[in-house]
């Protein structure tokens, strides 16, 4: 039974890619594998490596005092993404706040095609996030083990590039740290919606909301949300936005993020992506 189910698995697998291999596809819906601070279905090219900058400055709420929070505390991410094949992305990451290194992978499952026989581009992405803080910050040292330190992101995103100027992307997502404060759920789900609008030549808008669906008890968690502009060249792809988060890592963004938009309680961001 189970080489004929192997049998079935891999003939399903083959005429998927055959379908796919046929086809005339879709331009990637973005331009780049992130939006702001979320991935997007882009993977970069076979052999490509990208090197990702993401900043983020202080919150603007006390004006002049700190230049709107230019001379705030700032946070940054300094990444790379290199593609194994022209589905498989394979990447590293190291963040300020929280000392956050991440290792994540995305792979591209379907793409739109030009025909509408595929509608949407669809992609896997996943990290597993090490907090190299000191062993205190997890609690008491007669209950730390290595293994608190880590958390795990994964997300099913699908996207579609609906003329020249428009493509919408949402993503399902759900994450797992090992160690959270009494109070917090350690299995969390969420959802992602993003955006890009062609203003003109290699301008856009750029939007994205993520918002928690699993209730914290005791803790405030507040949806996120950024709109910005994106400039794109051959070889790079500039960011520039206002948002209510900056832990720039996905499932601490949605988990931690206390920031009210509405109240006033943004920060001004930008990310650079350089492709090789």
């Amino acid at each position: 039974m189970k080489k004929i189910l192997l049998s079935l698995s891999g003939l399903l697998i083959a005429f998927v890619s055959f379908s796919q291999d046929a086809k005339s596809f879709e331009r990637p819906a973005f331009e780049t594998s992130i939006l702001i601070d979320n991935q997007t279905v882009a993977t970069p090219f076979k052999g490509s490596l990208e090197f990702e900058i993401h900043h983020r400055f202080g919150k603007m709420n006390n004006g002049i005092t700190d230049l709107y929070g230019v001379y705030a505390p700032s946070n940054i991410r300094l990444g790379f993404n290199y593609g194994f094949t022209d589905k498989l992305m394979l990447g590293f990451g190291t963040t300020k706040d929280y000392k956050l290194q991440d290792f994540q992978w995305k792979y591209l499952l379907l793409q739109q095609t030009t025909g509408g026989e595929m509608p949407v581009t669809v992609s896997y992405y996943g990290n597993a996030v090490l907090d190299a803080r000191s062993d205190d910050s997890f609690g008491p040292a007669d209950q730390y083990k290595f293994i608190h330190r880590f958390s795990y992101f994964s997300q099913i995103i699908v996207a579609r590039r609906f003329s020249y100027k428009y493509s919408l992307q949402v993503a399902p997502s759900m994450f797992y740290y090992n160690a959270v404060e009494v109070g917090r759920e350690n299995l969390n789900f969420g959802i992602h919606a993003g955006g890009k609008a062609n203003v003109i030549g290699s301008a856009s808008v750029i939007a994205e909301y993520d918002y928690l669906f699993t209730e914290q008890p005791g803790f405030e968690t507040k949806p996120n949300l950024a709109l910005g502009v994106e400039i794109g060249t051959g070889t790079h792809v500039f960011q520039i936005f206002a948002s209510n988060y900056s832990n720039i890592i996905n499932q601490r963004n949605l988990l931690y993020n206390t920031n009210d938009f509405a109240s006033g309680e943004f920060l001004l961001g930008f990310n650079i992506t350089v492709r090789f």
